[in-house]
């Protein structure tokens, strides 16, 4: 799997597909200051997304369609006509033909995903499994919001437990005790600071803790 780049100001971004993924993705880049252009096979949606984002109707299961978009031209695809497996399969295996350098595709499930990266998806994503997988520690827990970066490694935004209440980090031995380590403290009212050994956790405070998924769950589950 390719290394990922990061999107320079003016680099173009095709995105394929104006579905509930694809429209955020195309949205959110557009409003980021990013050339965006959206593909879209449906007359309906891209009638519904005229005047909101740059759309084309194009089928993009069609290579000689995807010429015609000027495909050369972006370094980055996205895929995000996952729903519909013989589509998503089609259109990047066209782009990988094609020599687009960055192609992000969306997959459903595991035997879908190992398929785009089989012909040449430089980056899979599974936006219903992390999303689900990122609900169901919210509602199990004390968390408040989870991210997890790469490989287990997941950053949190938790209550502190009690035993930390009224100490400061370095008093808590939070590292020590439960291997994650606490990368900021919002007091009520107050932005988020950058914590130091010195710094002291009240009750109503949030913290921000980074570590592998299991021993976060850990640190959040006591009282």
């Amino acid at each position: 799997m390719a290394d990922k780049k990061e999107i320079s100001g003016d680099a173009g971004v095709l995105v394929i597909g104006l579905g509930r993924f694809g429209s955020s993705i195309a949205m959110t880049l557009a409003r980021l200051g990013h050339d965006v252009l959206a593909a879209e096979k449906s007359p309906d949606l891209v009638a519904q997304w005229a005047g909101r984002v740059p759309v084309v109707e194009a089928d993009a299961t069609n290579p000689d369609a995807l010429e015609q978009l000027g495909i050369r031209d972006y370094p980055v695809v996205v895929v995000g006509v996952g729903s519909f497996l013989e589509a998503s399969v089609l259109v990047t295996g066209n782009l990988v033909d094609l020599g687009v350098p960055q192609i992000w595709a969306k997959a459903v499930s595991a035997e879908h995903g190992r398929i785009l990266q089989r012909i040449g998806a430089h980056h899979v994503v599974f936006p219903e499994a992390d999303a689900g997988n990122r609900v169901a520690h919210l509602v199990s827990g004390r968390l408040m919001d989870y991210f997890e970066v790469e490989d287990g490694f997941t950053v949190v935004k938790m209550r502190p437990p009690r035993e930390t209440q009224g100490f400061t980090i370095e008093q808590s031995k939070i590292r020590e005790r439960y291997g994650v380590t606490v990368i900021g403290v919002k007091p009520p009212g107050e932005d988020f600071i950058y914590a130091t050994p010195t710094t002291r956790i009240s009750a109503n405070d949030l913290l921000v803790v980074s570590g592998h998924s299991e021993l976060l769950e850990r640190f959040a589950s006591r009282p």
